[in-house]
């Protein structure tokens, strides 16, 4: 998929969150690792995703701090072992949490560590992103 800057109009993604597709280059994007508390864009997380990265959203409108600390308790257990994990807050999701990777997304509402650390592990730096090689 092609680079887009900042502004500039394409098409929809195929999903919420996104899982490929359009996305930023340098230096809007990649994100850093690690936990965000503010949504970031779909062209930056999906050049995330074409690194390799497991993205983790959750959606809660009306707050949800003990789900947050779970989500991030798994997040910083994969992250301080090196592994290419992002999690942001992801507004208007049809579902409270999604995980994604290159082309893959599952989507979920009750807290799973057991399915969440099962999907960072099968998809974490995947053959499948285009440059999975790339270090966080």
């Amino acid at each position: 998929m092609d680079h887009v800057i900042p502004g500039e109009e394409h098409d929809r993604y195929n999903s919420a969150p996104a899982t490929s597709g359009w996305h930023f280059g340098a230096p809007v994007a990649p994100a850093r690792w690690g936990i965000h508390t503010i949504p970031l864009p779909d062209e930056v997380l999906v050049h995330n995703l074409e690194h390799g990265y497991v993205n983790v959203h959750y959606n809660c409108p009306d707050g949800c701090d003990a789900l947050v600390a779970q989500l991030s308790e798994v997040v910083d257990i994969a992250t301080d072992v090196g592994a290419k994990v992002l999690m942001s807050p992801y507004p208007d999701m049809d579902t409270r949490i999604a995980l994604t990777a290159w082309t893959v997304i599952d989507k979920f509402d009750d807290f799973d560590d057991v399915r969440i650390i099962a999907f960072i592990m099968a998809h974490e730096s995947s053959p499948l992103a285009p440059e999975a090689n790339v270090p966080r």
